[in-house]
């Protein structure tokens, strides 16, 4: 799904806007990392803006939501760096969870899996000494045509 100049522009917005809301308020990020890093905000946004493109739904580009559904009541994550859909513990086991690759303005949708689904010992990996969590192969993921919105 390629993002236009005006999709970027409104997404980055979003993703600087979380940004800053966590180094206002001070927060720890859950995935282990040591920085509040602004890259990761803005292209998870940009991956929420092109999910909701490429399904035809809206997307609020919320900010302060936490563990509330990024789109029609699933949640979607955008690998930067490690090819995987990553689910933490504290994700929940019955909500579905979308993996989107970024080189923008393409943003890349893999496919999905149900929490439950995806937290199996096979997947269980400390990667890159940040903390634990579920790391699920592109290949294990079920096709995004079959995601129920």
């Amino acid at each position: 799904m390629k993002l236009s100049w005006h999709e970027l522009a409104m997404a980055s917005e979003i993703g600087r806007l979380r940004n800053l809301a966590n180094i206002k308020n001070a927060r720890q990020d859950r995935t282990g990392q040591t920085r509040y890093d602004w890259h990761n905000h803005i292209e998870g946004a940009c991956g929420e803006l092109a999910v909701a493109k490429a399904l035809g739904r809206y997307w609020d580009g919320s900010i302060d939501t936490f563990k509330a559904p990024d789109l029609c009541g699933f949640q979607v994550r955008t690998a930067l760096t490690h090819k995987s859909l990553i689910i933490r513990p504290s994700d929940a086991d019955d909500e579905n969870f979308v993996l989107v690759t970024a080189n923008s303005p393409n943003y890349f949708i893999h496919g999905w899996i149900r929490g439950m689904e995806g937290k199996q010992k096979q997947y269980w990996q400390n990667w890159n000494n940040r903390p634990p969590a579920w790391f699920i192969p592109i290949e294990a993921l079920n096709p995004i045509e079959t995601l129920e919105v």
